[in-house]
């Protein structure tokens, strides 16, 4: 190889990792602006403020539904047309569903939108980190995941600061960091694993064959298990507020979107620290044992956090944020479980499956809190939210021991039959 040719590829590598690194950026900024402006945007559009958090819990559970369709859809696709035309396709409809949100005029509409850009939201985390993961050397690789994750996990950032300048507005300018997005990605290429098996006779983007071999299903099903607190403390400790602040005899108002902010901004950091570690000790697993640990003592401090004020909360968002920065492994220890023909569905379908689970994790929290009420328990939302996160924290401890350790595991294999 030529000192040109090597630099080219250098700069290549380089290219692809920033944009898959924006790419993130701008599908956080999409998937949590709704979280963000919930509250506002529905009163807007004539929702009664007794009906806003059934309503806006319906709405984010169709987004989380078309998720969970767009990952088996994208997933599959990209095993079987290539990353690079995943990238494009999801990104096209989700930036198509944000310029239409900033329209909506009732909650069946609403709804219907979120749905839409669920399924294109569902595409680019999947997409980007196979690429990154298939592109890298396998001792560098966790550097490159890491930064995507990190990178683009302060979309949520700025998901906040521009939603205070109108819920609609900020919906516009989703739609449009997409469309530049679609612009960027025309310099990157395609996985060479990829392309190497593109022509192969083999089963690509076969999602059922995860399910017909027992060992592949166990690893599949432990890889969204180990992520689902993850969502449990984003989508329900932290954006159902005020609803625990109440619970928590808060002094001050507490405001969602500042709490998400925080926390995404923890996030980011604690991707930089958890794949710098596991870096470090050559182990995955490991780092995402501590910080699952982590996270569960960060839950325990927020709910016995009574008389909360905003600056606390928003320092407590911050350290539950930390302690679920085990995104980034999250995602490269389910890019690396599995063979080249099927890594862009598993690397696709795991992470929209865990922002997918929020459904069950919501239905399961407002169950037990209708429990506890019956029982007249003064105390029914911080009760519900221990239950919640001991389940499934001991379940994702579980999943973890269940999968092998995957640093410098070579990636360039396909699955069998």
């Amino acid at each position: 190889m030529t000192a040109d040719t090597s630099a080219k590829l250098t700069r290549n590598v380089v290219l692809l990792v920033i944009v898959a690194s924006l790419g993130y950026f701008v599908d956080i900024y999409d998937l949590l602006i709704f979280l963000i402006v919930r509250k506002k945007s529905l009163t807007d559009i004539g929702v009664k403020p007794a009906d806003v958090l059934a309503v806006g819990t319906s709405i984010i559970n169709w987004q989380m539904f078309g998720l969970l369709l767009g990952g088996v859809v994208w997933g599959t696709l990209g095993d079987k047309l290539g990353r690079i035309k995943v990238l494009f396709g999801s990104i096209t409809l989700y930036s198509i569903a944000n310029f239409a949100n900033a329209y909506v005029s009732s909650p069946g509409m609403y709804e219907l939108i979120r749905f839409v850009a669920g399924i294109g939201l569902a595409g680019e985390l999947g997409a980007g980190i196979t690429l990154v993961s298939e592109t890298l050397s396998k001792e560098k690789r966790g550097y490159g995941t890491m930064i995507v994750a990190a990178v683009g996990l302060f979309g949520a950032v700025a998901a906040n600061w521009i939603s205070k300048y109108g819920w609609q507005d900020a919906y516009k300018v989703g739609g449009g960091l997409g469309v530049l997005l679609l612009f960027m990605r025309i310099g990157t290429f395609e996985s060479g694993m990829f392309k190497n098996i593109e022509q192969a006779k083999v089963s690509k983007g076969n999602f059922f064959l995860l399910f017909t071999n027992w060992v592949r299903f166990k690893k599949y099903l432990c890889c969204i298990l180990i992520g689902a607190p993850l969502w449990y403390v984003v989508g329900v400790l932290i954006s159902l507020q005020p609803e625990f602040g109440n619970a928590l005899h808060s002094t001050q108002k507490l405001n969602a979107g500042d709490g998400i902010q925080y926390a995404y901004i923890a996030i980011a950091l604690g991707g930089i620290v958890s794949g710098l570690l596991s870096q470090i000790t050559k182990s995955r697993k490991l780092i995402m044992m501590i910080f699952l640990l982590l996270s569960a003592v960060s839950v325990v401090v927020y709910l016995n956090s009574t008389g909360l004020d905003s600056r606390r909360f928003l320092w407590l968002c911050f350290f539950m944020g930390f302690g679920v920065g085990y995104w980034t492994l999250f995602v490269t220890i389910a890019a690396e479980q599995f063979g080249t023909n099927i890594r862009s569905t598993v690397a696709t379908t795991v992470p929209n499956f865990v922002r997918g689970s929020l459904i069950l994790i919501n239905l399961a929290f407002v169950a037990l809190k209708g429990h506890f009420d019956a029982q007249k328990s003064p105390d029914s939302m911080i009760v519900s939210a221990y239950i919640m996160m001991a389940i499934l924290t001991v379940l994702a401890l579980l999943a973890l021991s269940q999968l092998k350790e995957t640093f410098g595991k070579d990636l360039n294999y396909a699955e069998p039959l």
